[in-house]
């Protein structure tokens, strides 16, 4: 900077505006490749997972029939996801709350003997399973950021409520 209080040179300034801000959310690269968030950081399976059973034909067609009359749009893809020669296990972890995997593949988990809700991954292969809603314009920023979705965005112009089931 000047002694005449004058504006700092342009190197500095472009020097200041590559350094990484200690605020900054993009992992800083050191060496050969990137630090990477891990998923579920906290989720052990040693430590989370009390019990993982495999289920017999008889459970898995009623936990079928369950699925069925709650997601009335899964029927006819439901031997695709649940194949019926592929195992089919419900692992249990703690805070009650069961895991149902075919294959290793997490598809649907329940709290205590509450329904079952698919997974994310599942609803992005199926996304049918669950009924659609359309909101108007001037919500779908709120949504996209996190909002709950309320009356007024389903009810105005360029909304459309279909039917559930």
């Amino acid at each position: 900077v000047e002694a005449g209080g004058g504006v700092p040179p342009a190197s500095s300034l472009l020097a200041a505006s590559t350094r990484p801000s200690p605020f900054s959310l993009r992992p800083v690269s050191r060496g050969a490749s990137p630090r990477r968030p891990r998923m579920f950081k906290k989720f052990d399976e040693k430590e989370n997972v009390s019990n993982c059973i495999q289920l017999k034909t008889s459970v898995i067609k009623g936990i079928k029939n369950q699925l069925i009359d709650q997601f009335p749009g899964i029927e006819p893809w439901l031997n695709q996801i649940m194949p019926k020669k592929d195992p089919v296990k419900i692992v249990r972890c703690h805070e009650h709350i069961e895991i149902l995997t075919v294959n290793g593949e997490l598809l649907f988990f329940r709290q205590r003997e509450g329904p079952f809700y698919p997974t994310l991954r599942l609803l992005h292969k199926y996304p049918f399973i669950l009924p659609h809603q359309q909101v108007d314009k001037g919500a779908i920023k709120f949504v996209l950021s996190g909002a709950n979705i309320m009356c007024p965005g389903l009810t105005s112009p360029g909304a459309k409520l279909y039917p559930a089931g």
